[in-house]
């Protein structure tokens, strides 16, 4: 969206939530999230606090350095420009906040990390202006969570190219089982890394491959000497997330579960289909409010599955939330479907993607985590992509 257009929208959303502006600010990138919405490159060497402030109404206003004078030549607005430290409160009080709401980077008692860049010092200053500062979080993520029609296929090309390498990978499994190759979690995380790079694929980390009692830890990843190897009986977990190599491109994440043998353990199976029914129950509940045009905060598409878990007797063992935004980043911007790590009170927004991936671990057994990711089509539908798994892989040995 060209800055304009957005600003635009923006002094819209102001008005129609009261907020008497938005207060964007950074000291050495501290809060990327303005960079985002401000088109300020990551890599733009800037060294001492900006400000830039969106009224309700008006023209916006950049309160900049004067060491550091064109830091936002390219944004529309007033600039203000200061030398001490005397001058730059004197230039804020100026901005006629007093009594008034204004929106930042912040987020009430740190109910959201993701959110919280603004530092307190800095929130406290604006509280001795005499303003109200309010959280700028279900502001934020319209801009800087909402996919282009180029990220969609972004975001759909790479689903596609994890659902292929998955195969890939346990046919791998398989066949070296088969014919009694040494194989373990390193060398199958190595395969499924070598088959991005073959495709042009970028992934922040490593995929995982994670064995029997290291599949019950939710963020095991292997490396050289901690691997298990991989023998018949045995339950595997293959994790793993990647995006197409090019600027503004979104990840795609999936996760499934299979077992070396030719059918699993009754106590493999009764977990699968927990956990797969929680999948299934926190999809529907996001099908049936988004189709019908219901509102749908984060918190309760975790609740919904966390219950369903709970119910089933195990909910001591569902130990992280249920999704994460999915962007440029594999852990995105926009809203979580989180109430136990976080209350995601940020409502899911269309054209925005992220992961549905409940998960029950069992300590010094296995843990079962199904994942793939949805879409929320502005035409009103929801979209899986990914891949469904509907039931435990079982290689032929």
């Amino acid at each position: 969206m060209e800055f304009l257009a957005k600003l635009k929208d923006i002094q819209t959303d102001l008005q129609e939530q009261g907020i008497a502006g938005w207060l964007l600010f950074d000291f050495r990138q501290s809060n990327p999230l303005a960079y985002t919405l401000l088109d300020i490159p990551l890599d733009k060497m800037l060294t001492r606090r900006f400000f830039y402030w969106i009224p309700q109404q008006g023209e916006p206003i950049k309160i900049i350095p004067l060491i550091e004078p064109h830091t936002l030549d390219h944004l529309p607005g007033a600039k203000w420009i200061y030398r001490g430290w005397q001058e730059l409160e004197r230039l804020l009080f100026s901005l006629a906040i007093e009594n008034t709401k204004i929106a930042m980077e912040y987020s009430p008692y740190n109910a959201l990390p993701v959110v919280s860049k603004v530092d307190a010092g800095t929130v406290d200053l604006m509280r001795k202006i005499g303003a109200e500062v309010v959280s700028s979080a279900n502001l934020l993520q319209r801009y800087t969570s909402v996919w282009s029609e180029v990220q969609l296929q972004s975001h759909l090309a790479a689903a596609q190219v994890l659902e292929s390498i998955v195969e890939r990978t346990w046919a791998f499994i398989e066949k070296s089982l088969q014919t009694n190759q040494i194989l373990n979690e390193y060398q199958v995380q190595q395969f499924m890394l070598q088959a991005m790079h073959e495709v042009d694929c970028y992934t922040s980390h490593p995929p995982t491959c994670a064995v029997n009692v290291h599949s019950a830890d939710p963020h095991y990843h292997p490396e050289v000497h901690n691997s298990f190897s991989i023998r018949p009986g045995d339950f595997i977990l293959l994790d793993l997330w990647c995006k197409q190599r090019f600027p503004g491109s979104v990840y795609a994440d999936i996760t499934r579960v299979g077992v070396a043998a030719s059918q699993p353990t009754h106590s493999q199976k009764e977990i699968f289909e927990i956990v797969k029914g929680a999948r299934d129950q926190a999809t529907f509940f996001v099908k049936e409010h988004y189709e019908n045009r219901q509102p749908i905060q984060g918190w309760q598409v975790d609740q919904v599955c966390r219950d369903f878990i709970q119910q089933a007797g195990f909910g001591e063992f569902f130990i992280h939330r249920t999704g994460h935004n999915l962007g440029e980043e594999v852990h995105g911007p926009g809203a979580n479907l989180d109430n136990l790590e976080t209350h995601d009170y940020r409502h899911l927004l269309a054209g925005t993607g992220f992961t549905i991936e409940p998960g029950i671990y069992l300590p010094e057994q296995f843990g079962v985590r199904m994942e793939y990711d949805l879409y929320l089509d502005p035409k009103g539908y929801v979209q899986v992509t990914g891949g469904i798994q509907e039931e435990l892989v079982c290689l032929a040995i």
